[in-house]
């Protein structure tokens, strides 16, 4: 008897669980899966010495000190095409007692300009760093431009310097990308 009610029990259960999984499911969503990633990478670091900006072989002030760093992550094609939003953070600590002008130049392979932003960091002391945060953040049209750089020159201006400057001017930043990633056919 427990023999003959296990049988369609069994059926009447697998045919229920085989309906249930597949009801109300619908593959054609599978195409319109993305992906967003969110990618943040270390940029520039320098720590530059008051020393730096005047030349005392010389005795002349040098009043632009200039850095370039390659970005590589922006020269993949894929990397490029899926970007939608990029973060810049930098973050300036100067104890230098003069203000700066920073600028951030982009520049292609052919030494092309394809983006370009500046900063000013406020003067500080050598008792008394002061930090300067910048943020940049690049989306819409903008962002073609900056995947066309494969990298960034900072430069760095102070408006005078003799041989008596003391302090430094650090810098950290890094970079945050947005990415979306689709199914390309």
């Amino acid at each position: 008897m427990k023999r003959n009610l296990l049988r369609p029990l069994v059926v009447l259960f697998l045919s229920l669980l085989v309906v249930a999984c597949v009801k109300d499911t619908d593959f054609d969503q599978a195409e319109d899966i993305a992906l967003t990633p969110v990618v943040e990478l270390d940029l520039i670091y320098f720590d530059i010495d008051a020393g730096e900006f005047y030349d005392e072989i010389n005795e002349i002030p040098v009043l632009t000190v200039s850095d370039t760093t390659e970005i590589r992550f922006l020269d993949d094609t894929e990397i490029q095409e899926s970007l939608r939003r990029a973060d810049f953070y930098f973050k300036f600590t100067n104890s230098i007692p003069r203000n700066f002008q920073v600028d951030f130049q982009f520049l292609s392979e052919q030494n092309d300009t394809t983006y370009t932003t500046q900063t000013t960091v406020v003067e500080g002391t050598v008792a008394a760093p002061i930090v300067t945060i910048f943020e940049e953040i690049i989306e819409a049209d903008e962002i073609l431009q900056l995947t066309m750089a494969n990298r960034v020159v900072v430069s760095v201006t102070i408006p005078d310097s003799n041989p008596d400057l003391e302090g430094n001017l650090n810098l950290k930043s890094k970079t945050t990308y947005y990415l979306e990633i689709r199914d390309r056919q």
